[in-house]
């Protein structure tokens, strides 16, 4: 069933397959996505509460680390939900505008991640290589202006996507071989020239490209800085923060990038390997980013050891 507006023609309705080729398997692939999900809403829920109730968590590193715990939660919950459904209870079928809505939450969430994360490689980097000025750097002001681009770059950068993906008239076509909405993946069940959209889609590939080129930058010169220090205690600590942060960038980045590029050019990867990575950049990072952000801070670990303790 279609209903039209002035300029298009939208179904009621998407059908959601979730992993093509893996129909079978679904209830199975459903348990690992189910359990790292509750990991992901305890892990950053606790990191959450531990900075609300202790005042003396109050400086950029954890000011950082509340925000990408909100936005890990934020966004898994728009994705994962939906997913176990259509895994547990054929909830295949998605309203149009919940599906166009899903998309625009999970991509915008996906660009904040991205610059929370440039923000606390920024961070650690002014951190180690310029202790001396940390707070003359990271002033209140600073850390507004970067909490408010944390927010608003990412939305205003989705929105031109909302509209082009309104824009777009659908002539019956409305299985979508995914297991959530994603840009892409709806624009190509159009009737219509899907080519600005495409092109606007590797336009904000490239931000993210970008972000991790920055990133980088940034990891370049904290190794420059560790590798000069005089202690060799203070270097290997160093080395394995930095290491353990690297690999959750990577976690988060590679599968990001690969979902986003194979819509235009991965035609040789099979459909169920792109669909599954795809799943796992909403899931993984979220529920590594409280171990690897949270646990192996010194002041999370020791509030989570006493809370344990005293009960």
């Amino acid at each position: 069933m279609l209903h039209t507006n002035t300029f298009t023609f939208h179904p009621d309705t998407f059908f959601l397959i979730g992993i093509p080729g893996l129909e079978d398997a679904q209830v199975w692939i459903s348990l690992p996505f189910c359990s790292i999900y509750l990991m992901a809403l305890l892990g950053n829920a606790t990191i959450l509460l531990i900075i609300w109730s202790d005042h003396t968590l109050r400086n950029p590193m954890f000011y950082f680390l509340a925000i990408l715990s909100a936005i890990d939660l934020a966004l898994s919950t728009s994705s994962v939900p939906w997913m176990l459904g259509i895994f547990w209870f054929d909830a295949h079928e998605i309203g149009f505008s919940a599906c166009v809505a899903q998309m625009f939450l999970i991509h915008t969430f996906t660009g904040m991640e991205s610059v929370v994360l440039l923000a606390m490689a920024f961070g650690r980097c002014v951190a180690i290589c310029a202790p001396l000025h940390y707070t003359t750097i990271l002033t209140p002001r600073v850390l507004a202006g970067i909490g408010g681009g944390i927010t608003m770059s990412p939305v205003l950068t989705m929105l031109p996507i909302l509209y082009l993906t309104h824009r777009l008239p659908f002539c019956g076509a409305r299985i979508i071989a995914h297991s959530y909405c994603e840009h892409m993946g709806i624009a190509k069940l159009a009737c219509a020239s899907i080519q600005i959209n495409a092109i606007y889609g590797l336009f904000v590939a490239s931000f993210l490209i970008f972000e991790l080129v920055l990133v980088g930058i940034s990891y370049a010169y904290i190794l420059h800085e560790v590798f000069h220090l005089p202690h060799r205690d203070a270097c290997h600590k160093a080395l394995r923060t930095c290491g353990s942060h690297v690999g959750v960038m990577c976690v988060f980045y590679t599968p990001s990038l690969f979902s986003f590029l194979t819509h235009r050019f991965g035609r040789t990867i099979p459909h169920y390997v792109h669909i599954l990575v795809a799943n796992l950049y909403v899931v993984i990072p979220p529920a590594l980013n409280p171990i690897i952000y949270g646990v192996r801070t010194k002041q999370i670990r020791e509030h989570v050891i006493s809370a344990f303790s005293s009960k």
